[in-house]
């Protein structure tokens, strides 16, 4: 039997079954629906990409899998050397993993870490955002500040080593004077605070954290993992300000295949980089840095390089803005509205049971959670068919009486 994520199984609806996926559509028996979450947020190229399938092939002649402790491989060089020109400044380290929540625990792991080799074991404290989710893993979990998803927590005593605040420069500023001698290591979802709720702050909050991060040594940290490739409307948001460890999930494999990858910067590196053993960071996923993976990613940035991706992404929010920036209805609480993300806010997720049902019915996947209706589209959708999501969720508000 299949247990289903985040859902009480014995009162579930039946899901949808999936036959058959193309571009921004997934079919099942009697639909065709436009996939406007992008399978959790990855499919940025949509479905059967032939270029990547293509990819996929040629790898999978060769190998599909090997170990990276001992062993390397052209896939995962290529790919370490692209990210290396690719990123900003010097974050050119890559550890790779196989999913975003194991990436961020390695980051933290780094962090923490880092500060041992670094003979300051003080530094132990983790600063992070009220609302943030890092992942589903116990260190992830801590970070993160989301009872729905991890009230499990409870089972254990408050990690006092971990200190949640606003996104607030004050508070920020406070947090730091108080804390800094014993900060490790600072952690956001940069911009945009997905499953906390599609939460938007200004990045003048994160060029100040990186100021402070500089003045009392303390390692800044970007989980990227849903923000990365565009979605926030920027490449990624550390081109505008750049952390000293960066996180990439999701799109980094197009949705494809579980992968991900910390990138660290050279400060950080070098303080694993030395002749005694107890220094190195000793982690190592099965499937970390997988041939098949790599490949897929270098394909993925190809493409995002070659089709013009941020221009799709300006005009995917530009359509949005058209759509929704003005629509108005008095259970609607807020309208947030980023590159290729938008939120609708009720004041009361009983305003949005149904419209998971209502959405199929017109041709659209949709899977608002909480008091949030949301869509994060392939950055392919033709305008026609992002039209047709942005107005199926204007119509559950005009056609559902109050």
């Amino acid at each position: 039997m299949i247990w289903y994520p985040y859902q009480q199984m014995k009162t579930m609806n039946t899901p949808y079954k999936i036959i058959d996926a193309n571009g921004v559509y997934l079919y099942t028996k009697d639909k065709k629906l436009i996939d406007s979450i992008s399978s959790w947020w990855s499919t940025i190229h949509g479905y059967k990409n032939k270029e990547i399938n293509d990819a996929i092939e040629n790898q999978i002649k060769k190998f599909s899998h090997i170990m990276l402790a001992n062993l390397s491989h052209e896939p995962i060089e290529a790919l370490s050397k692209k990210l290396e020109e690719w990123l900003p400044k010097d974050l050119d380290y890559c550890f790779f993993s196989d999913s975003g929540s194991v990436a961020v625990e390695v980051a933290l792991k780094m962090a923490l870490q880092y500060h041992i080799n670094k003979n300051q074991p003080q530094k132990n404290i983790i600063l992070a955002l009220k609302n943030a989710y890092h992942g589903d893993t116990f260190k992830t979990m801590e970070v993160s500040d989301d009872e729905d998803y991890h009230f499990i927590l409870k089972s254990y005593p408050k990690n006092k080593n971990i200190i949640h605040i606003n996104t607030n420069i004050e508070e920020l500023e406070e947090t730091f004077i108080k804390y800094h001698k014993n900060l490790c290591c600072f952690i956001v979802e940069p911009l945009l605070q997905c499953a906390g709720g599609m939460r938007i702050y200004d990045i003048s909050f994160l060029k100040r954290a990186r100021k402070l991060c500089d003045k009392y040594n303390i390692l800044l940290i970007f989980d990227e993992v849903a923000t990365g490739f565009g979605r926030t409307g920027n490449r990624f948001v550390s081109d505008i300000v750049t952390p000293d460890i960066l996180v990439l999930g999701k799109a980094l494999t197009g949705g494809y295949i579980g992968h991900a990858v910390t990138v660290a910067n050279k400060k950080v590196y070098d303080a694993f980089y030395n002749d005694n053993p107890n220094l190195a960071l000793m982690h190592g996923p099965t499937f970390m840095g997988n041939p098949l993976a790599c490949s897929i990613i270098l394909k993925s940035i190809e493409l995002f390089e070659k089709n013009n991706y941020m221009d799709k992404i300006k005009n995917i929010e530009k359509i949005t803005r058209l759509e929704l920036e003005n629509f108005q209805d008095e259970r609607i609480k807020e309208i947030r509205i980023i590159g290729a993300c938008v939120c609708i806010e009720v004041y009361d997720k009983k305003h949005l049971k149904g419209y998971q049902e209502f959405a199929y019915k017109n041709g659209v996947f949709s899977r608002p959670f909480s008091n949030y209706l949301y869509a994060m589209v392939p950055y392919i959708i033709k305008e026609e068919e992002l039209i047709k999501v942005l107005q199926t969720m204007k119509d559950w508000f005009r056609n559902k009486a109050l």
